[in-house]
This record gives structure tokens, sequence and C-alpha cells, in this order.
């Protein structure tokens, strides 16, 4: 992915632009949903009928389907709301980092605590 003008890349990692922005606008607006209790219980009961009431498209659907944090983000989803999501299936950001890095989660969490995070 091409980063925005001034910037290098970071591998491993999707900028979150204006442009990513937009395409995720949907996933992003059904992870959000994901703050309330019914919502995350009617995903569960129909993940297919809850991705079509939100309009996610065939990319973001089988991202989610998949489980797949890495494509969600390529998806235009934004980590915010995509923890909302990961979190239903008891995962959180650092699982998340470790994917991103190909790390386990376990060399991912002892990588930040060794730089001070």
């Amino acid at each position: 992915m091409a980063s925005p003008a001034g910037h290098e890349p970071i591998p491993g990692t999707t900028i979150f632009d204006g442009r990513m922005a937009m395409k995720g606008y949907a996933l992003n607006k059904m992870c959000y949903s994901f703050n309330e209790a019914a919502a995350r219980q009617e995903f569960l009961a129909d993940e297919d009928a809850y991705c079509t009431k939100f309009g996610l498209n065939d990319e973001q659907r089988k991202a989610i389907k998949d489980r797949d944090a890495l494509a969600l983000l390529g998806a235009g989803g934004n980590i915010y709301y995509l923890a909302k999501f990961v979190g239903m299936l008891g995962l959180n950001v650092q699982d998340i980092g470790a994917q991103q890095t190909g790390m386990t989660v376990e060399d991912f969490k002892a990588k930040l605590k060794a730089a001070g995070n």
C-alpha cells in the first residue's frame, strides 16, 4: 500500500487515511454498533444478515467470516472500531499487533515491555 506523502511505509501496517475511512465506513459503523449488547447478540445469531444490514462488501464479509483482523484493516477497518469486533472473539489489540508483526502474542508483549510500553 502506498503511504501518504512525506511518510515512509511501515511494514505490516495499513495507513488509515480519508480513502480508507470511506472504504471502511460500513464496516466501522457495524463494529461501532457492538457497543450495545443487543447488537452483539443479533450479530452472533445471524452474522450474514447483520453484515447485510450494514451493507458490507464482499471483501469485508470475507474478512469477518474468516476472523482475519489484518484483512479487516485492509478493508478499511479502523483499529478502534475493530476492537469491538475482535473483543467479541476474545481477542485484543495486542493480538492484532502480533498478527501485524508476524510474532506470537507472547513475543509481541515482550517486545512492548522491552520498549517501555
